[in-house]
Order: structure tokens, then sequence, then C-alpha cells
């Protein structure tokens, strides 16, 4: 029941019937059916015998025989009630009749027995005899109509929950006949209101899909030189990077409608259905057109088709991928329409989807660098009250390797955490202390989490990582090292990766040091290890292997490579190397880790007067900067070459 006003401005009600409606109101019916005859009194039922005892001492006034279904119902005289009161519940009897009830077999012949009794009572006790055929029509009826009844409405509540907040065109909402027609959000031409403007960073991806806008705009200006419009993009990133929002861009810049989908929308539990939702889509598509189609996450349906099919095949996925293959260049034409996909495993893409004449070219859209970063955080402060303080640049440098998501997510925070420290304005603390919290968690500040001994050794596990990092020329410049507790670590040592993109052998062996360099200042502090270094040694093992598996940087295995990069032999059950060939390579992995154990171990007892220093200062301050580390160690040592290109 909602309110509203009417044409002389005086509120009313309006009342609409909905499905809920309509459940409640099968609840009364049924209670009512239940229920009705609660309160009142019902008639007794007594065997055969009991009511020729009844008849012969004329107690009887009536009885209506229902040869159908062999059941009498006796009226007894007014008078007689009072005798039968202890037959009655609560010894009350029916307000109407009949009073009593008796049940007989098919055999029963009710006209000579019932003539026969009454010839044997004097006129005054003979009682009346209605013998009748009772018709069931309607309980028939319901008897067979009911089942299907439910059968419906268990079919609607179903597609119901299917079908609950699916919208866009032809989704049909809780309608099962609907089941294949597309499920696309459509946003109409002029109502996409994101232009490039709202894209910071992302420069070579821009230009990439600026091309894509001026073929919508301009078509004529390549066709008339025998250009073709290509048929669609692929955008390939890491997560957050901006892969969904550049699209937006491209249709709010091309002013055309926009159909957004999800890859996984395609695929449901009935066979079929991904097809018919594909050849919807692009018939909607076409009426549209010039118009842009974005699936997102195109890999939970464009993944490489198996080889072994029945074994790890998907024949409804692969039926809604040879659909899809069709639509964009098959037989068929999509003049003006053209498709942008999104995904961060195109490795694992089929190669007949990646092909030109279908994805045409692949946009890459990777971590923003430090121009990119300071762009996207002053997209996102425009809406947050700065405090004098606060340096973008500074930010910018501090937050290696965020997508614009992390960005996002850094800016949110930083406003939430000066609310609760209830300043004015966000300062620059606040938004180091965000940073602080999406890498390592929430501070807990407990002082029950440690004991001394623990705390002790966690100062000198991360001066390990501090000092090992300081003094190595290609491991991470350490910013930040810190005691207390956050999430499930005990302590953390923030560095400022920087931003390579080639990795050499030297640059791995430094950072494989860095991260062993907690484990081996508790072996020189303890004289043991203890279990605080898990993940440290999980990332150097997997780098070891990484090393000797992928990169060919082992002398024993040879310059071979295993990677898979098409993700085919993924249920493989036989590896592609030998037994011979993986002991080698394991043993090449214990050799490599011997050898940063060793080189470690090293590096920190010739600078164990600098270690206990750091470690001392840690127990001290609980946080330090690299400010502290400069003071005790020296300036940060750099790799010879780069000495060598500043002078």
């Amino acid at each position: 029941m909602a309110q509203k006003n009417n044409n002389n401005g005086k509120k009313g009600f309006s009342f609409t019937l909905n499905l809920s409606w309509i459940y409640i109101l099968i609840f009364i019916g049924i209670g009512y059916l239940l229920f009705r005859n609660q309160n009142s009194a019902s008639p007794e039922k007594v065997e055969w015998a009991e009511v020729q005892t009844m008849i012969q001492n004329g107690d009887v006034a009536e009885i209506v025989f229902v040869r159908n279904d062999y059941k009498g119902e006796i009226k007894i005289r007014p008078e007689r009630l009072a005798k039968y009161a202890d037959r009655f519940r609560g010894g009350v009897p029916p307000k109407r009749a009949p009073h009593m009830f008796f049940l007989v077999s098919s055999k029963f012949d009710p006209e000579t027995t019932f003539e026969s009794l009454n010839s044997e009572l004097p006129a005054s006790d003979q009682f009346k005899v209605v013998i009748t055929n009772e018709e069931h029509i309607w309980g028939d009826i319901f008897q067979m109509i009911f089942p299907l009844l439910l059968l419906v409405l268990f079919w609607v509540m179903i597609f119901r929950g299917m079908n609950r907040g699916v919208g866009g065109p032809g989704a049909g909402g809780m309608n099962p006949f609907n089941t294949g027609k597309s499920t696309a959000r459509e946003t109409e031409k002029g109502d996409v209101k994101v232009t490039f403007k709202d894209v910071a960073g992302l420069y070579g991806a821009k230009e990439e899909v600026m091309e894509i806008v001026d073929f919508l705009k301009n078509p004529d200006k390549y066709t008339s030189l025998g250009g073709k419009i290509p048929k669609g993009a692929l955008l390939v990133g890491p997560p957050g990077t901006g892969k969904t929002l550049l699209a937006k861009a491209v249709a709010g810049e091309a002013n055309v409608p926009f159909f957004s989908i999800s890859g996984s929308d395609f695929v449901e539990m009935f066979v079929g259905v991904g097809a018919s939702r594909v050849r919807d889509l692009f018939r909607q598509a076409k009426e549209k057109a010039p118009c842009i189609v974005f699936i997102d996450e195109i890999d939970a349906v464009g993944r490489a088709r198996a080889k072994n099919g029945g074994f790890s095949s998907n024949d409804e996925r692969e039926n809604t991928l040879n659909q899809l293959l069709t639509e964009m260049d098959g037989f068929g034409t999509n003049s003006g329409v053209i498709v942008l996909a999104a995904t961060n495993r195109a490795d694992i893409l089929d190669q007949a989807l990646m092909r030109a004449g279908r994805f045409d070219r692949q946009i890459h859209v990777e971590l923003p660098e430090l121009k990119e970063r300071e762009e996207i955080f002053n997209v996102h402060l425009r809406g947050i009250k700065l405090g004098e303080d606060f340096n973008v640049s500074f930010m910018a440098k501090h937050t290696p390797g965020f997508s614009g998501a992390d960005i996002a997510n850094v800016c949110n925070e930083a406003a939430l955490t000066a609310a609760r420290r209830n300043h004015t304005a966000v300062m620059q603390q606040d938004f180091l202390d965000a940073v602080d919290r999406i890498i390592g968690g929430l501070e807990r500040k407990s002082n029950t989490i440690m004991t001394p001994a623990e705390k002790r050794t966690t100062a000198y596990h991360e001066a390990g990582h501090a000092l090992v990092g300081w003094l190595l020329p290609y491991a991470d410049p350490v910013f930040k090292v810190s005691i207390i507790p956050r999430g499930n670590a005990l302590g953390l040592t923030w560095s400022l990766p920087e931003e390579r993109k080639n990795w050499s052998r030297s640059v791995m062996m430094d950072h494989m040091c860095q991260l062993i360099g907690g484990r081996v200042a508790e072996e020189i502090l303890n004289g043991e290890p203890s279990t605080g270094a898990l993940n440290d040694l999980e990332r150097m093992t997997g780098m070891a292997y990484a090393m000797v598996q992928y990169y060919g940087m082992s002398d024993k295995v040879g310059a071979l490579s295993f990677y898979d990069s098409t993700g085919s032999r993924g249920y493989n059950l036989v590896k592609p190397y030998s037994e011979k060939t993986a002991e080698a390579m394991d043993a090449e992995v214990k050799a490599i880790v011997k050898d940063v154990h060793d080189r470690t171990r090293k590096l920190i007892n010739e600078n164990k007067d600098g270690f206990m220093k750091l470690g001392a200062l840690l127990l001290e301050k609980e946080v330090i900067f690299a400010e502290d580390i400069e003071t005790i160690l020296g300036p940060k040592v750099k790799p010879a070459e780069e000495d060598r290109f500043t002078e």
C-alpha cells in the first residue's frame, strides 16, 4: 500500500497486488479450511451395531445415507440429546445436524435395511430415511488442479530466484520463457557521462581506444580509402587498472549506445541458454548500430577449448563460445557493432577468438607509473578536504605497484581515518596510515599479543630485512620498519620497489636475500629459526623455482622454460619433463637457496654492529624510517652501473 497525491492535491492510497500478497492469501485460505471448525463440536462416529440400538430405543429422528460414500448421518431427537451428552467432546453436541455418523461396507443395502428396521418400530418412533448420491465435482477438480498449481508455483519461484536483479531489455524478470534473452544492460546514446577526462593515466591505452572513437564518429573517413572498421578490441591488464572505465569512456566520447555484460552471464545451467543469449545480444546491438558491446571478464566464456573433449570440456560453455565466434566474424555482418572485452587472463583465451577479424587489436592496460599515479590521485581527491601538509607527489612515490582501484581505496580510507580522529581536514599522516592499513591490515594495539622475547625476536627479524635491503645494490630501498602488529603479521618492513619491467639474475638474487634476511637474523640472534618467516620462505621458494623452471637461469638445467603461457596443460597428468630433469631442478633450487642463505648470513655478520643497533632502535621506537637506517648504516648502496651513469 502506497501513499499518493490525487489531482485535487489530496493525499490518497493506492494498493498494488504482487506475488507476496498472493502467498499471504493462499496461507489465509488454507488456515481457514483447517481451523474453521476448530471451535465448534463435530459429529461423532459410531458403529453400525450402536446405530441399531439407538433406532430400537426410538432416539433417531432422521438418517441421511450417502450411497456413493457408504456413509450415514444421524439426527437425534432433540429431547433425547441429553442422553448422549457424554459421547460428545466437552459434553456439547453439535448445534446443527448431523449429530453422529457411521460407515458401512459396499455390500450394505440401505433401502431393505432401513425399511426392515422401521417396520419393527411403533409409528411414533419411526425415523425418516433420505438416500442420496453426493456430487464431488469441485473436490475432484481441486484434486486434479492443485498438484498442477503447486508445480507452476514452484517453477515460478525458481525462475524468480534465478532472474532476480537481472535488468536490461529482454531480461524478463521472473518470466521463465525469457531465459534465453540477453541480460546485457543497455545504456542509451547520451546517457554515458564518462569521458576520457575522467580516466587518469593510461596514455598508450587511451591513444588506442581514441581511434575506435574516431571510427564510430567518422566512419566515412576510413571506408572511403578502402579501410574497414575494426570489429573488436581486447583490453588486457591486471585487476583494478581501469579497463571497464576505459570502455565506458569510449562509449561516452563516441556518443553511441552501450551494452555491458559479464562473461559469466552467458553460461547457465540450461543447455543452449548461453548461445541464445549471445544471439539475442548481437540482434539488439545490430538494431542500435553504431554501438559498443562490452563483455567484462570474457575469459569466463572464452577459455581455450579442451582437446580431450569429454574429460575436461564443458559443452555448454563451448557452444556459447562457438556462437560468439560466429557472431563476431561469421557469415552474418555486424556493421557498426564494435565489441570491447576485458580480461586479466589473455593467455588462456581461445586462439580462434584472438585472431584478426574478431579482436583486431589487444590494448594493454598496465599498472600506473609515477606520473599516472599522481593523475589518478588528483581524480579521486576532488571531493576530499585536504590538509595543508598534503603532497600528492609524495603519495604517488610511496604507492608503487598500486592500481587505480587501490589508489581510490587509499583516498577513501584516509578520509575515514581522518573522520575517526576528528580532524577538520585529511592530513598527510592519514594517507600514510591508510596505505599501511591496506598493505598490512588493521593495527593491533593490545599489549598481550607478544611476549617480551617474541617482541625482541620480531625486532631483530625486521632489522635483518632492513639491513640486507639497505646494503645490497639491487634490493628495494627500505622506507619504514615497524614491529607494531598488523593483521597476521607481528612486524613489517616497507620497501619502495623500483618499477622494473625486466629482472636480471642479480636483481632476483638480491631480492631473495632480502626475503630471507629476517630468518637468518633469527638464527644469528637465537641460534635457531622460528615460524615467523613462513611468508618470506614461500615467496623465496617460488622465485627460486621460477628462475630454474621458467627463466632458464640455471647452468645445470640449461636455458629451458616449462612455463605454460596457454594454460592448456592444466588438466595434463604427465609433466613436460622427465623425473631426472625434475630431480636436477630440485637440486638446483636447493643450491640457489643455500647460496642465498650463506650470502645473507655473511652480510649480516660483517655488519653485526649496525644490525644490533637497528634491532635496539626498533625495540625502543617500534617504528623507524629510512633516515634512521641511514644514520646507522650510511647511504643506500646502489648498483655500480648506476654510479657510473651518474658520474
